[in-house]
């Protein structure tokens, strides 16, 4: 007639701390291998309750236990958002990133934009142009504008600006590196 384990507050608590305990572990494991950030391990610890625990805890319960689970790791040091954008912008810039881009990447991994704004100024600090420098990177990584025979410059020219234009760099940017003879881009790019 009634569902005694329901009732029984003992067993219920014996399964709440079981489901807080297993997913503390699982994202000790996820931060150990991935360096991730706060919302990465948010969305993580969620995916995996609904996959492997499948239990008929509500979602207010299970959202209560993962946000615990993750403000104890940050004020552990665990995770920091400021330092993991940080060192995500530094990685996109190396990549090739346009400052647009590294803002849109940080944005999907759930970086609040107090955080992307401060990384962004650092990189600026740190570079004299990052946008430049990351469409010399993508020239230099797809063989194009100075890079193809200059037979073919003129031709692909539409093509090597819509590539610059997709990876966020501005007209300006993108027509000042496809007017560069080969000579000077590789100048150019020994000083990056």
């Amino acid at each position: 007639m009634y569902n005694i384990k329901a009732m029984d507050p003992i067993s219920n608590k014996k399964d709440f701390e079981d489901l807080t305990t297993n997913l503390r572990d699982l994202a000790y494991s996820y931060i150990e291998k991935y360096s991730p950030s706060k919302q990465q391990v948010k969305t993580y610890l969620l995916k995996k309750y609904l996959k492997k625990f499948q239990g008929s805890k509500s979602k207010k319960d299970i959202s209560a236990i993962i946000d615990k689970i993750v403000s104890n790791l940050e004020k552990n040091r665990l995770i920091d958002d400021r330092l993991y954008s940080d060192s995500k912008a530094r990685v996109f810039l190396r990549r090739g990133y346009s400052i647009n881009k590294i803002g849109m990447a940080l944005r999907t991994k759930g970086i609040g934009t107090e955080n992307i704004k401060l990384s962004i100024e650092k990189l600026k600090e740190d570079k004299s142009d990052p946008d430049f420098n990351s469409a010399m990177k993508i020239c230099k990584k797809k063989r194009i504008g100075p890079l193809r025979p200059e037979a073919n410059r003129e031709i692909y020219y539409k093509k090597d600006m819509g590539i610059l234009a997709r990876s966020g760099f501005s007209y300006d940017i993108s027509k000042k590196i496809l007017s560069m003879t080969q000579k000077e881009f590789n100048q150019l790019y020994k000083l990056i």
